[in-house]
């Protein structure tokens, strides 16, 4: 039976750390290389090319055993099969869908990069190499569920068994497989042969739920947020960066005062006041950090005529050191005087317009109000409402509705101007209205961060886990089904742009931000992160592979699954079918699905070329 799933590594490194992986591969090919050719190999290790197989009949009296209630578990296949059929169905829109959007915005995301396919920690982007502990572990144990699957529904089916095993890709488990005798695999049923190959996606899915129900349930219970603010990133330069403060550090006091949370910093920034304040970096180091409000990150062209790198020191003349205390001297001001610190020299900028930074659309009720598509333009107020900053205007947007009338009010190329705009449609999660146009985030195009720190949202990823996430994204994660779905877009959740950081488990320096509770507390933080990055692996990976595999092409178990049931609705019909319709079927079906595979993934470059 085929390999259930298949790795391989990209023809040029991308890393120090690649290399060495790459010469210990190496190294490894030539041993077993040395050994294979001196026959010193045990009959039951063989090799192709870099894949090592290593073949057993052990098991085979057990999966005899296990499968002797033969009604149960026929009855509990055909219900995989109604599943795998569906789930089938939904991949051949997918990848179609995806395909065809490909081709309509050429430009390749992050995520469709051939590299970022391949779930291999440190070659993928979104899976770092602390993470491979997790990712081997939930390999291992969709490989052996999903060929066990098939093995145990082969003996209900009176198909025999040849020998079973695992494949190596060096020394990571790449594939599983189950050898049926090929004679009785033939003499058995279509619907016993549909059911046998239905079976390892069938499990999959079963211990997805098992593995993430124990995860929401107990094992998040068991983790709560350390106190202190959470440090996700620094930028470079910042007052926080040459006070010390690095990515995974907690900052637990300022000026010995207390820090409970991430809310609390930007408050007890603004009480110290001064010139500087001490910090205290997670519970045990403190340094001094400069009272200051840089500018982390800027658009172009921004209408605050802000840098990279400069340091907000005033607003109107009066003093600010965070983002909250910039918004609240703003006030209702429509322009303001900003006092700078760039390349250590004090300016002064006059008169400008802070707001929501936007670009309007070609096709939109903002360009049908009179605006001119394709430009800029800064909304300071909107229905009559100030919008200081782009997280402002989304807030009132999503008070809104399509259809409602309202006045958009800004600046244009340094003029104020004002339009009446009729709302248009919006996507159901962020509900309200849409004006028409690309929204550009932070000030006026500019993004400040308090002491130049990226807070990371440990609470929210947590509740997320938790499944108290109250009511957040559009409801997804009120179900179990649905926080399941949630979670699988965890490890890429920053490039769709919902939250800040991608979670890959408590794992990479993160599980500083947590600490355990309860009853599983006394097995200690190591323990419980470590049980808790297992299950979330094993219920990403076995929902991957379960829906791998119901892809409807050769050699996949969706493929198989097709073929069966191309034949059972031919067989139907008041004409007789031949083993060539079907082939036709099934090899369409099969190449559309890898043009669409391989167009989702190279189209973009091709396209974009």
């Amino acid at each position: 039976m085929q390999l259930s799933a298949l790795l391989s590594m990209p023809s040029l490194p991308v890393s120090d750390t690649v290399l060495w992986i790459l010469l210990g591969i190496g190294l490894y090919w030539l041993t077993i290389g040395a050994l294979r050719n001196r026959g010193l190999l045990p009959d039951y290790v063989s090799t192709q090319g870099p894949i090592l197989t290593v073949h057993t009949k052990r098991g085979r009296a057990f999966l005899d055993r296990l499968s002797r209630p033969k009604r149960f578990w026929r009855a509990w296949a055909n219900i995989g099969v109604g599943i795998a059929i569906v789930v089938m169905g939904a991949m051949f829109f997918f990848l179609l869908s995806a395909a065809i959007l490909s081709s309509q915005a050429p430009q390749a995301s992050s995520v469709q990069q051939p590299t970022n396919v391949l779930v291999i920690p440190g070659v993928n982007e979104f899976l770092p190499l602390s993470a491979t502990p997790g990712i081997v572990f939930g390999l291992l144990v969709g490989l052996v569920v999903h060929e066990g699957g098939h093995g145990l529904l082969c003996r209900v089916e009176d198909i025999d068994i040849n020998s079973m095993g695992v494949a190596l890709f060096a020394l990571l488990p790449i594939g599983a497989f189950v050898e049926p005798d090929q004679k009785s695999s033939r003499e058995a049923s279509r619907g016993g042969q549909t059911r046998m190959f239905a079976a390892g996606v069938t499990f999959n899915f079963i211990v997805t739920i098992i593995a993430f129900a124990i995860l929401f349930g107990p094992v998040a219970g068991a983790i709560a947020v350390a106190p202190g603010a959470a440090v996700g990133g620094v930028a470079p330069g910042s007052p926080a960066d040459s006070a010390g403060v690095q990515p995974n550090d907690r900052i637990t006091a300022i000026n010995g005062q207390a820090i409970e949370g991430n809310d609390d910093l930007t408050d007890r920034l603004e009480a110290e006041g001064g010139d500087s304040v001490q910090v205290e970096i997670n519970g045990d180091e403190t340094a001094e950090m400069q009272q200051a409000l840089p500018v982390t990150a800027v658009t172009d062209g921004n209408p605050l005529g802000l840098e990279k790198g400069d340091l907000i020191l005033a607003v109107n003349g009066e003093s600010v050191v965070t983002e909250t205390g910039f918004l609240e001297a703003v006030g209702d001001d429509e322009t303001v005087t900003l006092t700078i610190e760039r390349d250590g020299e004090r300016q002064t900028l006059e008169s400008v317009p802070v707001g929501s930074y936007v670009e309007i659309t070609e096709d939109g009720p903002l360009a049908d109000a009179g605006a001119p598509p394709g430009e800029r333009f800064v909304i300071t107020s909107f229905d009559g409402e100030r919008t200081p900053s782009y997280e402002s205007l989304s807030s009132h947007l999503g008070s809104t509705d399509p259809g409602d009338t309202v006045e958009v009010g800004g600046y244009l190329d340094g003029e104020p101007v004002s339009y009446t705009v009729e709302l248009g449609e919006r996507s159901q999660l962020t509900g309200g209205g849409t004006v028409g146009f690309f929204g550009i985030q932070g000030i006026s195009g500019v993004i400040v961060n308090d002491g130049g720190i990226e807070l990371y949202p440990a609470d929210e990823y947590l509740a997320i886990l938790g499944g108290d996430a109250d009511g957040s994204y559009g409801g997804v994660t009120d179900s179990f089904l649905g926080k399941i779905a949630f979670v699988l877009f965890l490890p890429i959740v920053s490039v769709i742009e919902l939250l800040p950081y991608n979670f890959a488990g408590f794992t990479g320096g993160i599980e500083n931000f947590y600490e355990t509770q309860g009853a599983l507390g006394m097995f200690g933080d190591w323990t419980v992160f470590a049980v808790a990055n297992m299950l979330f692996w094993t219920g990403w990976i076995n929902v991957q592979l379960g829906f791998f595999n119901c892809i409807p092409a050769f050699p996949l178990d969706g493929g198989h699954i097709l073929r069966n049931s191309t034949e059972a609705v031919l067989s139907r019909l008041p004409f007789d079918a031949t083993r060539g319709m079907v082939r036709l079927v099934t090899t369409t079906v099969g190449v559309t699905m890898l043009f669409s595979f391989l167009f989702m993934l190279f189209g973009p470059q091709l396209l974009s070329g």
